[in-house]
């Protein structure tokens, strides 16, 4: 997130600090655990009703244009975080989190609900461990986004080239360890990241507010790429 000096006038805008480092990081820890409650809320109403299920039968378009949804929702929150409003920012959260549960509703069909469960339990305990590596390390973990994101890259190209030649098992379980590293270096990154833009914003709360959503997108992201690269290395397929 870039900042824009225009945007406001500082010597306006400046305010004392409300809220501690502990609070702000607590406040958008509850934004990404707000956000995957709604997605996993939605996906389960999808599948104990069918409704994703007749979606695909009388609408089989529905899946793209909610996967485009949320590419534009997180582009726009990515790019123009600083020039909306904080009840903007807060719904398109929201509106983000309930179409991705719309589009990940597909996996209770494919895998095996406990199994679904327990890879969640085991996200939840890797993803916790490494946020807090990343929130207590005194390593400046900046050096490694470049890796990161390099990885990041090659894991959406090598989708896009399984979309049209199938991969083979071996092939997909090695890409599903790549992403679960990437994903796990993420949480460890953006989870550092919280501090410097707690330092950066701090004295203009509904930069503060906004930055926090953002943090929290982030994070929820990549809790949810961490869950779905373990589903798919760890998780009982129904067909087997």
């Amino acid at each position: 997130m870039s900042f824009d000096p225009y945007e406001f006038d500082r010597s306006l805008a400046r305010d004392s600090r409300t809220e501690t480092i502990g609070q702000y990081t607590a406040k958008t820890f509850l934004w990404m655990v707000l956000g995957l409650m709604i997605t996993f809320g939605v996906a389960i109403a999808c599948w104990i009703t069918d409704a994703i299920y007749y979606i695909w039968i009388y609408f089989p378009a529905a899946q793209l244009i909610a996967l485009v949804g949320t590419l534009i929702l997180s582009i726009t929150m990515a790019s123009r975080i600083e020039r909306m409003s904080v009840g903007t920012a807060k719904s398109m959260f929201v509106a983000y989190s309930a179409l991705l549960g719309f589009t990940i509703s597909i996996y209770l069909y494919i895998y095996d609900l406990l199994s679904v469960i327990f890879v969640f339990f085991a996200t939840a305990l890797y993803f916790g461990a490494l946020a807090a590596y990343g929130y207590l390390t005194r390593r400046d973990l900046s050096r490694i986004g470049p890796i990161l994101f390099s990885g990041l890259i090659f894991l959406l190209v090598f989708a896009l080239i399984t979309s049209f030649i199938p991969s083979f098992t071996a092939m997909d379980q090695i890409i599903c360890l790549v992403g679960i590293a990437v994903f796990l270096g993420y949480t460890a990154y953006d989870t550092q990241k919280i501090k410097a833009y707690y330092q950066y914003y701090s004295g203009y709360p509904d930069m503060l507010t906004k930055a926090s959503i953002f943090s929290a997108l982030q994070l929820y992201l990549d809790f949810l790429n961490l869950f779905l690269y373990l589903l798919r290395f760890l998780g009982n397929n129904r067909r087997n």
